[in-house]
């Protein structure tokens, strides 16, 4: 609608764990053996068939929910093309040195039998019970003395090579009186360990204990002991908050673990398959589930007499998202992307991006970016784009780019790059024979490739890409900080030290209205189908564009809050446009756009007001603030139906064709028709359906197909918006002040007094008196800047509080506080501290040090928001009881017409059975009341119809429609 054309190309996914984890399901396989042996060829052949199983219902939903995107020309994941420029990705990372091998500890699958992400293994965390024990490891210098260490992983003791301290903290070793035995533990943790009191013998730093050697639980890996393993290290992270203060370390499955091993030079064992099981490394657990062994582990430690102390600890552990089963920790051989060479160019990268909101990118993203590790890329799988890497036996690397290459290297025609179709090639090179290694890449990978592979770069489209690279915009959820935002930015810096997108909004994550997420097992969402059918794509979307969602905040989805917009704005929208429907009909009415500002004030504000939710909306969508975006218009729907269209309706039902009604008929079709332009990007079906019956000979045949509306500094008025403004302020408050005293809008009030020391604000009150009068149903307006004429306000010690604060003080304090003038006590009531001084002290009084009363003066109710007091005279004399009898009896009459369904232009014949107090009143207001009911003749006498209370006075309506 700004002129441009903007290609939405839709992508398909279709990689990774969800669709191998189908298939093994289907097949009823189970890890990697159970795969190799069904084959990998038919394995990724199953899986190619169910990728694009859903794509009808993507279509469906997709345009359903009014996204335009091209499903026709799509890219996949799983194309030659795509897989191809990923290799070109990879071989560029390869050739700038970036692309290394080595160990790396990951959350584990043990079910899939292959590492996931950091990100991954956050998805699903679960509470669970595990064993908690604290294992005794015996020094081997020192007899009968032990280090005490926790863990919660028990199947990780055959692998212990270390135990770590932290160096600064202080260490003590105890005597158990009991046993006699020598325990060394954290001086902070020992309360924790020992209910009763033990002498403690010895005391030191971390750092003294650095090195001392002890014996290994199992004998397993006992020959480590020669290099360097079994011994005390120092690590700076060791927490004093829970265990012993000493750490046990197996660095083949935890991070911290093996990071400090690796710098002490301690070589990993990993005793541990591809499925979670024990090797034969470890013949009494071989072949069992890790997991499982724990109980086995800790029977055998007892026999040995290792085991310290015993428990159950209720924890929060990560389960695989996929599976739903226990991940662990595990070091794995595997390639990276040398980020961490590269970090300086991420943070480069992400000065150049917009983030909306902009916190993101100094905080969430900007902190993970400072901290990124280098980047673990493959992963043991199958149906995903190989690693184009082939090996010799003698360690040699050969990387290949792109297919023509690999052809030429093999002598073979590739139609396929999947590992079914290329594991098998080799190629000879000085004369060496080299493999391709079985690794895939990790998915994230690929997604972070899409900008290149849509577009099969650098093989085809070269000037298309350069032209659109980096991205204008892009959005995604708040998880993908640390997924596809920030494999995006890695690849991109990397490549062209560069962003890959321009500017981004960040969603938060939509959750359950419980505030779980969303699951499909424990169906604790709305089906998503039937929400649309029953309120509509654009009630959805307007939802959710006008909720904390679009500031990267959690949202929890409520089908209530759907229907509530679906209320309050949309429908209200469309009854704007049936209004104006309605008479324009009734009257014959052309469609004509307001050419000249008309003479109506209250035409010129709607019209000054439409500018301004132009210009605001066209503001914030061009700085990506949807939050910002939205809320203007939906506000101007507000401002339309119950203002505008509220105060004018007698306009429109004029029965003489004036000018004054012309220009109401051309300022509602201008103002709507404009709103529904600007609307049209946010609810693409009701702004369509209503265009459709707004357009005429000569428009765009679609508002889709229509241009933004331009902003017309002409028809703004912003001393007017102002003035309705403050008028409205007042009306709101004088409305809630009737509510409160119980008084009916419907019934007329002699005066309403309008205070405030703003000269500006009363000014602009004082050029909406007949509008503010009409408003609040008064027969006079009077403006004051005192109020205190009307409202007495009175300050008081809040001595609970203050006393605590001043003590002796406080009788002095409550003749200060008793003299505040008004200025000060408004100073207090809006929030802010107030110096005084109470003999020779000044103190600084809080506004809750003080409490504030407001006493209004009898036979008046008052109210105030801000600078502005509105103050209402409650007393009823007869003539304006008998004006709001009259008022009563047009609403319960309009009210009847509602309910039987009669058109807004039947004329009505009405019998009315009543009191004589009712009969006086149509004396007065007969003439008054018929105009408001359209009734062309009343009757008084005995008939059945409608019981009322009208005020008191006991009333039975009877009306027809005329023939």
């Amino acid at each position: 609608m700004k002129g441009f054309c903007v290609p939405r190309r839709f992508g398909w996914d279709c990689h990774g764990l969800p669709v191998e984890n189908e298939i093994e399901k289907s097949q009823e396989l189970s890890g990697a053996a159970s795969i190799e042996s069904f084959g990998i060829g038919p394995f990724n052949e199953e899986c190619r068939k169910i990728v694009l199983r859903y794509t009808s219902a993507w279509k469906q939903t997709i345009d359903r929910m009014g996204r335009w995107v091209d499903l026709d020309h799509t890219y996949r994941t799983m194309d030659p093309s795509f897989m191809e420029s990923v290799w070109w990705v990879f071989s560029e990372l390869f050739s700038k040195g970036l692309v290394y091998e080595g160990f790396k500890v990951m959350p584990f699958s043990m079910k899939l039998g292959t590492p996931i992400s950091n990100f991954e293994a956050g998805l699903n965390y679960k509470d669970v019970d595990d064993p908690s024990i604290v294992v005794a490891f015996a020094l081997t210098d020192v007899p009968h003395t032990y280090f005490l260490a926790w863990t919660t992983t028990p199947w990780t003791l055959p692998s212990n090579l270390a135990l770590m301290v932290h160096p600064t903290h202080t260490y003590v070793t105890v005597q158990d009186p009991k046993t006699e035995k020598r325990y060394i533990l954290a001086e902070s943790r020992v309360p924790s360990h020992f209910k009763e009191e033990v002498q403690i013998v010895a005391k030191c730093l971390g750092k003294d204990l650095n090195g001392k050697r002890y014996h290994p639980l199992f004998p397993f890996f006992a020959e480590k002991a020669k290099e360097g393993a079994f011994r005390v290290i120092t690590e700076e992270s060791v927490s004093m908050d829970d265990g012993t203060g000493i750490v046990h370390s197996a660095p083949a499955f935890g991070e911290t673990d093996f990071f400090a091993c690796k710098r002490e030079n301690i070589e990993l064992v990993c005793p541990v398959d591809a499925n979670g099981r024990f090797t034969e490394e470890v013949p009494p657990y071989a072949g069992i589930l890790v997991k499982d062994a724990d109980k086995e582990i800790i029977r055998d430690l007892k026999k040995l007499g290792s085991i310290f102390s015993q428990a159950t600890l209720n924890h929060r552990y990560p389960f695989c998202w996929r599976s739903d089963t226990p991940l662990i920790y595990k070091a794995v051989r595997t390639w990276f992307v040398a980020v961490e060479q590269i970090r300086d160019d991420l943070i480069a990268a992400n000065e150049q991006i917009t983030w909306v909101p902009s916190h993101i990118k100094e905080g969430r993203f900007g902190k993970w970016l400072e901290n990124a590790r280098d980047w673990a890329i493959s992963r043991n799988r199958y149906w995903g784009t190989p690693i184009p890497l082939w090996r010799s036996k003698q360690g040699d690397i050969h990387v290949v780019g792109s297919i023509q290459e690999l052809e030429t290297l093999t002598n073979t025609k590739i139609t396929d790059l999947h590992r079914h179709h290329i594991d098998a090639l080799t190629f000879t090179k000085d004369g060496r024979e080299y493999h391709r290694i079985p690794e895939v890449f990790d998915c994230w990978f690929e997604s972070g490739s899409m900008p290149y592979a849509e577009r099969h770069y650098p093989f085809e489209h070269k000037k298309e890409f350069q032209n659109s690279f980096p991205a204008d915009f892009i959005a995604e959820g708040l998880d993908q900080t640390r997924g596809w935002f920030y494999t995006l930015t890695v690849l991109a810096a990397a490549l062209f030290k560069k962003p890959a997108f321009k500017n981004v909004i960040v969603n938060g994550i939509i959750l359950a209205e419980d505030g779980n997420k969303m699951s499909k097992r424990l169906k604790n969402y709305p089906d998503p189908e039937i929400v649309i059918e029953k309120m509509g794509a654009d009630a959805i979307r307007l939802y959710m564009l006008n909720s904390p969602a679009v500031k990267a905040e959690d949202l929890r989805f409520s089908e209530r809050g759907v229907e509530q917009t679906l209320r309050q704005v949309l429908i209200p929208l469309w009854n704007s446009f049936v209004f104006l429907s309605t008479y324009a009909k009734i009257y014959h009415w052309k469609p004509k756009k307001v050419s000249a500002s008309p003479s109506a004030l209250i035409d010129q504000w709607l019209l000054s007001l439409t500018q301004k939710i132009i210009q605001d909306v066209e503001t914030a969508m061009e700085q990506y603030d949807l939050n910002q975006a939205v809320a203007p218009f939906v506000e101007c729907i507000e401002q339309l139906t119950n203002w505008y269209i509220r105060r004018c309706r007698n306009r429109f039902w004029a029965d003489e064709d004036t000018v004054d009604r012309q220009e109401a008929f051309s300022t509602l079709y201008t103002v709507l028709l404009d709103l529904v332009h600007v609307a049209a990007p946010f609810i693409p079906f009701l702004s369509e359906a209503i265009y459709q019956e707004l357009k005429t000979e000569g428009m765009p045949d679609s508002v889709h197909l229509g241009t933004f509306p331009v902003y017309q500094a002409h028809l703004r008025n912003e001393e007017l918006e102002r003035e309705v403004t403050a008028a409205q302020s007042a009306v709101g408050i004088g409305h809630a002040l009737r509510k409160e005293y119980k008084l009916k809008v419907r019934q007329p009030l002699a005066k309403a007094y309008l205070i405030s020391s703003n000269e500006e604000l009363l000014s602009a009150l004082k050029k909406q008196t007949q509008l503010i009068a009409d408003e609040l149903n008064v027969k006079e307006i009077e403006f004051h800047s005192d109020e205190t004429n009307f409202v007495q306000w009175i300050a008081k010690p809040n001595f609970p509080v203050l006393g605590k604060k001043i003590g002796k003080l406080i009788p002095q304090a409550q003749k200060v506080i008793g003299a505040f003038n008004r200025k000060q006590i408004l100073q207090l009531a809006s929030n802010q501290t107030l110096t005084v001084q109470i003999e020779d002290k000044l103190v600084e009084l809080e506004p809750n040090d003080v409490q504030i009363e407001r006493k209004v003066k009898e036979g008046i109710a008052a109210g105030n928001v801000g600078d502005l007091t509105v103050a209402l005279d409650t007393e009823l004399n007869a003539a304006l009881l008998e004006e709001g009898l009259a008022r009563e009896i047009i609403n319960k009459i309009n009210t009847m017409r509602r309910e039987m369904d009669f058109a807004v232009i039947d004329r009505i014949a009405i019998t009315i059975q009543s009191t004589p107090v009712v009969e006086s009143c149509f004396e007065k207001y007969g003439k008054y009341i018929s105009g408001e009911v359209l009734a062309t003749s009343v009757h008084f006498g005995p008939c059945t119809g409608t019981e009322w209370d009208l005020n008191g006075e006991k009333t039975i309506i009877h009306i027809v429609k005329n023939a």
